[in-house]
């Protein structure tokens, strides 16, 4: 009974120290994953609940990395297996984005440091009026806003100088892509307006736009594991977003993986 007593006194202690060897890494479709499973090693895949979740070592660390779908109830959904399952110590988001922010351009990279629901909230006669998601288990209100992990953004700002990204081809010449912070905003819509894109700055001083980001960050939350989303813009969601997201979204997934590789790399 005593053996039986300190074994199980000792597994909280095991999941703990497990909990700080991998990091979770998501991406939404396959062209956000492609890189970074090309350059994983050691790789094993398990699926769960018909989720493929691939573990190996990514430029050295330990990492389980798997495709969430597009939308908010895939993302939280693939992020609550991945966190119950692997229990990682940090979960990072590699993908595209509209931009918002009137600085960047398609190609351009956002470390987000703010993440919230653009599409939360109550619609009322003057506009939307955002709202806090509730944890179900305490009925506690969330934040409105959830902030990014701060020594994870630092990481991204700090390995984003001198890596050798993709230069994005536009009209005018080749660039490299230009990096900012910024408060990143979801919603299950693809946006491609003009106003819609002045409202979500105006309301949320947004820098980019998607579709899993607050999902994944509420979750995180509520399960307390730090978390970042990095998104590289492939359109900038106005009226020409359909055409933009054709001729971008290649370079923007990949670029948005190179950052991601870096960041998982860094102790």
């Amino acid at each position: 009974m005593k053996k039986i007593a300190l074994l199980l006194l000792l597994l909280p202690f095991k999941n703990i120290t497990y909990a700080q060897d991998i990091t979770g890494v998501l991406g939404a479709f396959p062209p956000e994953l492609v890189l970074l499973q090309s350059k994983m090693e050691n790789k094993k895949d398990t699926v769960i609940a018909h989720i493929r979740f691939t573990k190996g070592i990514l430029n050295g660390r330990s990492v389980v990395l798997a495709q969430t779908g597009i939308g908010k109830v895939n993302a939280a959904i693939t992020t609550t297996l991945m966190i119950d399952h692997f229990k990682p110590r940090e979960i990072v988001f590699s993908g595209i984005a509209g931009g918002i922010d009137p600085e960047l351009l398609p190609g351009d990279i956002v470390i987000g440091t703010q993440v919230t629901y653009h599409d939360y909230g109550t619609i009322q006669d003057d506009g939307m009026k955002y709202g806090p998601t509730r944890n179900p288990y305490t009925m506690e209100e969330n934040p409105v806003i959830f902030n990014c992990d701060s020594a994870l953004v630092q990481k991204a700002i700090a390995v984003s100088t001198g890596l050798k990204f993709e230069k994005i081809k536009r009209e005018n010449g080749s660039f490299l892509p230009a990096i900012k912070k910024g408060v990143i905003v979801t919603g299950d819509v693809f946006v491609a307006s003009g106003t819609a894109t002045n409202r979500l700055r105006k309301d949320l001083n947004a820098a980019a736009t998607e579709m899993e980001g607050a999902a994944i960050a509420q979750t995180c939350y509520q399960q307390k594991v730090p978390f970042l989303i990095i998104r590289s813009l492939s359109d900038n969601a106005n009226n020409k977003a359909k055409n933009d997201v054709q001729s971008f979204y290649q370079i923007a997934a990949e670029n948005a993986a190179i950052m991601v590789m870096a960041v998982v790399g860094v102790k």
